[in-house]
């Protein structure tokens, strides 16, 4: 085993060069050798690879172990043989045939029609779904169409979505989608509430498109209180000044209560929650905010010590804007995880965390990408392929030893928002704000509207490689 030093520069390597790449089609790689990467992989770095016996070093012989590798006739079949309990614990490990693509979008770069949306079936039992768009984002086709937050849409080129079709109309790069109203039969109840289609339709393309996770900053004055309110919608490294720039101006604005919208935020990279933790609070410097926990293997061979993730007061000597504030709000939904969950369960041993919304998505784990590389590493990457894997490598304890929330972490107020009417985001009457602002002022006395039994099946962000991603990374 390499020392310490050699295995943590493994997991935070991110350059590749593409440049140097040979014609694929010139020396073609059989799938038995990328079925050898994806087990040789999983084997030394899978969290869970106490619990897969055919990830066990001493599992084949040289002859079974060839047997094995020919058994898979695509190096995905392979990966998925070696998952641990697929539909309930590793819901998250994925495979790609394209890390080129996977790279772009950690830096925050996918294709984006600029029309962020949440996809919603009436209840368990239903088949049919619909989309409701929660925010539009600036500069692309969907502002330039017109698309706006609250419209709803049943259809796409002209086929009524539903669970089985969804993926396959809304993946490709242009589209048509048809819209609807939605109706909520003139009562609070959403059982009897349905979807009317109209006879509008808007073509939307996608294109390359790096997103500013900063969709709202804003200070509202609330009794005599300034609270700032905050809408990150993802864990982006290259976006870390921005934020720290942000919360210049809320100390220059002198806020005393912040709310942290994450419920459109699916993840993204650990040292950035410890960012964001770190400037909301700024008293807990060298504190434990996070321990990481991996394979056994790999748990014997490190130090205890480089396994402890603290509160800091800086970003590359850059110091840190932070509140040192005691509590804090956080907007949350379904769509809410990893990243945005270590924040919460990582602040709350420290401070009071209010969070308001739905339960989250329930991932308290981390990944890291392993490339086809001697020593997995984004170095003298195989040139004959681009397959690439993001398995789930350490999973995440809070500094009292929490983890393993497999249902999502729950709010201490639930509440959803109305699809028939979702208000302005960063609105003081907005659903999930207002509540917010009621408790700040009427010191939590609070009311809340009816809990909608609307479930909700998905998201834009499932169209992209890094959804639900907490990732670790050198920056």
């Amino acid at each position: 085993m390499k020392n310490l030093k050699l295995l943590f520069i493994l997991f935070f390597i991110s350059f590749i060069t593409v440049g140097c790449f040979e014609d694929l089609d010139d020396n073609p790689i059989s799938t038995k050798d990328l079925n050898d990467f994806v087990w040789k992989g999983l084997n030394r770095y899978y969290l869970y690879k106490d619990n897969v016996p055919d990830l066990a070093d001493d599992r084949f012989t040289a002859s079974e172990y060839e047997t094995f590798l020919n058994s898979f006739t695509a190096p995905e079949d392979c990966f998925e043989s070696l998952m641990y309990q697929r539909q309930n614990i590793d819901r998250f490990s994925w495979i790609t045939d394209n890390y080129i693509e996977l790279q772009q979008q950690l830096n925050g770069t996918t294709y984006n029609n600029g029309m962020e949306f949440g996809l919603v079936r009436f209840s368990s039992t239903s088949y049919d779904i619909f989309a409701y768009v929660r925010y539009v984002l600036p500069n692309t086709d969907a502002e330039n169409k017109g698309i706006q937050r609250g419209m709803i849409f049943n259809a796409v080129n002209g086929v009524s979505l539903n669970l089985d079709n969804y993926r396959q109309l809304l993946s490709p790069n242009n589209y048509t989608i048809n819209l609807a109203t939605y109706n909520d039969n003139g009562t609070p109840e959403t059982e009897d509430d349905f979807v009317v289609p109209t006879n509008t339709s808007v073509n939307l393309t996608k294109t390359p498109y790096t997103e500013n996770p900063i969709f709202i900053k804003q200070v509202l004055q609330v009794a005599d209180q300034n609270v700032g309110y905050l809408m990150y919608n993802g864990f982006t490294r290259d976006f870390d000044s921005q934020l720290n720039d942000t919360f210049n101006y809320f100390q220059s604005q002198n806020i005393q209560n912040l709310v942290l919208d994450l419920r459109y935020n699916s993840g993204g990279s650990v040292n950035t929650a410890i960012l964001l933790s770190s400037m909301i609070t700024g008293q807990f410097t060298g504190q434990t905010f996070a321990t990481q926990q991996w394979n056994s293997d790999i748990q014997s061979q490190l130090d205890p010590n480089a396994l402890i993730y603290t509160f800091t007061n800086n970003d590359d000597g850059t110091p840190l804007n932070s509140l040192n504030l005691g509590k804090v709000y956080v907007l949350t939904s379904k769509s809410t995880a990893s990243a945005s969950e270590l924040v919460i369960n990582c602040l709350n041993p420290y401070i009071e965390v209010i969070q308001i919304g739905t339960a989250t998505t329930g991932k308290y784990q981390a990944s890291i990408t392993l490339y086809d590389s001697p020593d997995f590493s984004g170095q003298n990457i195989n040139p004959t392929h681009t397959y690439a894997m993001q398995p789930l490598v350490l999973k995440t304890l809070n500094a009292v030893g929490n983890t393993d929330y497999i249902d999502g972490l729950y709010p201490n107020f639930p509440a959803k928002e109305t699809y028939g009417n979702l208000g302005t985001l960063g609105d003081p009457d907005e659903t999930l704000l207002a509540i917010a602002l009621q408790h700040i002022v009427d010191t939590g006395k609070i009311s809340l509207q009816p809990f909608s039994n609307l479930e909700l099946v998905g998201d834009s962000k499932d169209f992209t490689l890094t959804k639900n991603r907490m990732y670790i990374d050198g920056k």
